[in-house]
């Protein structure tokens, strides 16, 4: 349950709170991504794990209108590079015609239905390695975030584990 400040109307972020916030991404000195430029702020229902660790900590606590630094190491963001993490796959698994070219994304789907994300690492005569490390992995992230609004989650959005939009959701 989300939590009234008792000196007024600010809600303070807590797990099954949705946290509406901007950021701003950068990598190495590098700006990488701004929130901003989708035109809506990022929706979260805390407590999901719908971002990575370190964020979701920072989050909790906050109200509408705090603005604040983050800066997160590997470990609280998408963890340290893996090399067991690329894969060397047979060219059949991506099938006759499939463009395979180092550098590429692909989604890989697996027995069960899901689907796995990876970057084509190297292609070889008949085989491809495929590197399913996270592209941010064992980097440090520095984001500026701004709490745009905080409220307690529905019971509906409670139920289903994440935040629906205006009017419901379309699932």
């Amino acid at each position: 349950m989300c939590v009234f400040l008792i000196s007024g109307p600010a809600m303070k972020a807590s797990k099954d709170c949705v946290v509406s916030f901007h950021y701003a991404l950068t990598v190495e000195g590098e700006p990488l991504e701004q929130s901003r430029d989708q035109g809506q702020p990022v929706q979260v229902l805390l407590g999901q794990g719908q971002v990575v660790e370190g964020m979701e900590k920072a989050l909790e606590g906050r109200s509408k209108g705090d603005v604040f630094q983050l800066d997160l190491d590997p470990g609280q963001a998408y963890g340290e590079r893996r090399e067991q993490a690329i894969q060397r796959l047979s060219k059949k698994v991506f099938g006759k015609g499939a463009r395979l070219v180092a550098g590429s994304a692909v989604t890989l789907r697996r027995k069960d239905g899901s689907t796995l994300q990876g970057m084509i690492h190297k292609v070889g005569m008949t085989t491809v390695d495929v590197d399913l490390n996270h592209p941010l992995a064992g980097k440090a992230l520095h984001f500026d975030v701004e709490i745009m609004d905080v409220r307690e989650a529905t019971e509906e959005e409670r139920a289903h584990g994440h935040v629906h939009g205006p009017g419901g959701h379309e699932h």
